[in-house]
């Protein structure tokens, strides 16, 4: 008989709601979010080297995500006081001031609504055997949906800008008729979304040039 295979948080799903302590004081997520984007993203513990790398990397990044309109928020399965002594090594290695809340989750409450835990590195586990999260990836759009998700081992760290990459996609694609092509970055072509045909493109993107390299595939320069 076949084992049944779990259902994590899909991209269109509202991201569920929780309260939690973070560094900054106790919080209730869809107040945090607010009106605003949000990225929250785990880390598997405290004093780990990977994870140091990638929290230095979000701080000193902290200005890009806010000209976004995008919060940080990061969570791991430690006590608060092990975040707030690990932030002054991030600090010291990173030569920032990491100014965004880190959820404390020691019970794994949240990390089990978000489906963080690591059911894949048999040695990424606490003194009491219970399995740490993996780097777990999402972005929240006001609306409390869910508009991007991502994964990495315990072994791998993330790549914050593709992160920024990725969040100017879904927000430029949330204001024009345009998806964004392979490695795209701010400033290059787009292509034309399916929903509008050829002559239909050329008159919504009027005073710009629409390409057509086949007849699904245009371009346009905004």
């Amino acid at each position: 008989m076949a084992t049944e295979q779990k259902v994590g948080l899909r991209l269109g799903y509202k991201a569920p709601n929780f309260k939690a302590n973070t560094t900054q004081g106790e919080i209730d997520f869809y107040d945090f979010i607010g009106d605003s984007w949000v990225i929250l993203f785990s880390h598997p513990a405290d004093f780990t080297p990977v994870c140091t790398t990638e929290l230095a990397e979000a701080a000193r990044l902290a200005p890009e995500f806010q000209k976004r309109g995008v919060k940080q928020i990061g969570l791991s399965c430690n006590e608060l006081g092990s975040h707030e002594k690990w932030v002054q090594d991030i600090n010291q290695f990173g030569n920032v001031n990491l100014s965004f809340p880190i959820i404390a989750d020691p019970t794994r409450e949240i990390a089990k609504l978000y489906d963080m835990l690591d059911e894949q590195d048999l040695t990424n586990l606490d003194e009491k055997g219970i399995p740490f999260t993996v780097r777990t990836v999402y972005v929240i759009d006001p609306k409390k949906t869910v508009r991007l998700s991502l994964q990495y081992p315990a072994s791998t760290g993330r790549q914050f800008n593709e992160i920024l990459r990725c969040i100017d996609s879904l927000q430029l694609t949330d204001r024009e008729k345009v998806a964004t092509p392979q490695g795209w970055t701010p400033g290059q072509p787009l292509i034309v979304h399916n929903s509008l045909k050829t002559d239909a493109a050329k008159e919504h993107f009027k005073g710009k040039e629409v390409k057509e390299v086949f007849p699904y595939l245009r371009f346009v320069n905004l």
